[in-house]
């Protein structure tokens, strides 16, 4: 599949879109929607949330190579930083080599939370909820027989026992499986729903009912080796588990390394239109979960002298509901990836993670990250100092070779560039 991609960057954009359209079997209407600088109708935002005075349109790639449990995909995102979408490309062509990536997704079970407190006898309450265990769980059902239908629901319940400064509190976590859906509406429903039989099962009185954004239950493992010959030798790879030793044993640098994971997989999820935010949340406190803020995947050197990556990482995402299929770019974004459920989302959000931050660090290792930042940079810079396109792929160049990339640089050339065109 990938040959028919080689050099797709250095196409012009009709021809980009038109291999795309072809290869993805995207209507006329679609690629419209593609092509429409605003992506998203204004009447249509007005009904999505308060307010609404426009629309925010943000950059749509396309990642390539990537092939996960054997299965090709051409991976949409979305997103305003330079580099990012190459660089997974390029970390996805160097797995590729050794067969891509392998990823693994549980059941989509998802945590909603009930706060109890003024409880009179904790370990009664305890016993109270767990004896009638079926019925709390019947009554979440009734919230959503469609769910239950379909094989997902609220599933079990466990309970914790929290010291708070206010006093003791139980937490009774309503476990929901989701299925194809992210499912806050869902088990926020659920949870609500529960409360009351919950207080008078406890003689307290239930305070929070929400999902937690700690899916402890959805994490996603991949993995994938990097073979030594394209990775430039054993100095190189050596540099690299170095670097990632320093991640592990220091906080300042594993946020870093772990926003660099999230720099991929949050570009999917916009394309998606998933929730961005619960995801980043859920991995930062997944890093932190057990043995203080860590990063979020693991490298080694194999027998054979290549580096495997790993990555676990939650992921409560989903195919279906919140507006994955009602934002025109989302519809166009699922047809380019071409999943038929949310576990090979998952599998896929996580090799993109994996594939990000093994680039990054490649990058920091090697030549710095910099460099394949600096060319769109410059770009960016010379744009907004005033020059036309044209004009920027003239001075461009220049501010890359003098290392002076500055708005005040980049007027200068124009200005010089501009009096000897008079």
């Amino acid at each position: 599949m990938w040959d028919k991609f080689s050099g797709f960057f250095q196409l012009s954009l009709a021809d980009r879109l038109s291999l795309l359209q072809r290869f993805c079997n995207i209507s006329t209407e679609e690629m419209a929607v593609l092509q429409d600088s605003r992506g998203l109708p204004i009447s249509q935002a007005d009904r999505m949330v308060e307010n609404v005075i426009g629309t925010f349109p943000y950059p749509f790639g396309v990642a390539l190579n990537f092939r996960v449990n054997a299965r090709d995909h051409i991976v949409p995102m979305v997103i305003e930083e330079s580099s990012v979408i190459a660089a997974a490309s390029k970390a996805a062509k160097i797995a590729l080599k050794n067969g891509g990536f392998t990823a693994q997704a549980p059941r989509s079970l998802t945590i909603g939370q009930v706060q109890l407190i003024k409880i009179p006898d904790e370990t009664l309450a305890r016993d109270a909820i767990l004896k009638n265990k079926n019925e709390i769980l019947a009554i979440a059902n009734v919230c959503d027989p469609v769910l239950a239908q379909l094989g997902g629901g609220a599933v079990n319940l466990e309970i914790r026992s929290i010291q708070g400064s206010m006093g003791p509190m139980l937490v009774v976590h309503l476990l929901v499986d989701t299925k194809d859906a992210m499912g806050a509406n869902a088990v926020n429903t659920m949870v609500e729903a529960i409360s009351p039989r919950l207080e008078s099962l406890s003689g307290g009185e239930a305070c929070l009912r929400i999902l937690s954004n700690l899916a402890i239950h959805r994490v996603v493992t991949a993995s994938a080796v990097f073979g030594k010959e394209l990775l430039g030798g054993a100095e190189v790879i050596e540099r690299f588990l170095w670097s990632c030793d320093f991640a592990e044993h220091d906080p300042f640098r594993a946020v870093t390394h772990n926003k660099g994971i999230l720099n991929g997989i949050v570009a999917v999820a916009q394309a998606t239109g998933n929730d961005t935010r619960a995801i980043e949340a859920g991995a930062h406190a997944f890093a932190a979960y057990e043995h203080g803020y860590r990063p979020l995947t693991r490298y080694e050197k194999t027998e054979q002298g290549d580096l495997r990556g790993e990555i676990k990482i939650p992921l409560a995402v989903g195919r279906v509901g919140g507006i994955t299929s009602i934002h025109p770019l989302a519809k166009v974004a699922w047809k380019i990836l071409n999943v038929s459920n949310v576990t090979e989302f998952q599998e896929i959000l996580a090799a993109v993670g994996l594939a990000q931050n093994f680039a990054a660090v490649l990058a920091l290792v090697t030549e710095g990250i910099q460099k394949g930042h600096m060319k769109l940079h410059a770009t960016n810079i010379a744009l907004t100092a005033g020059a036309t396109s044209d004009e920027a792929n003239h001075i461009v160049p220049q501010l890359i070779r003098e290392g002076q990339i500055s708005v005040t640089r980049a007027q200068q050339l124009l200005e010089a560039m501009r009096k000897n065109a008079r």
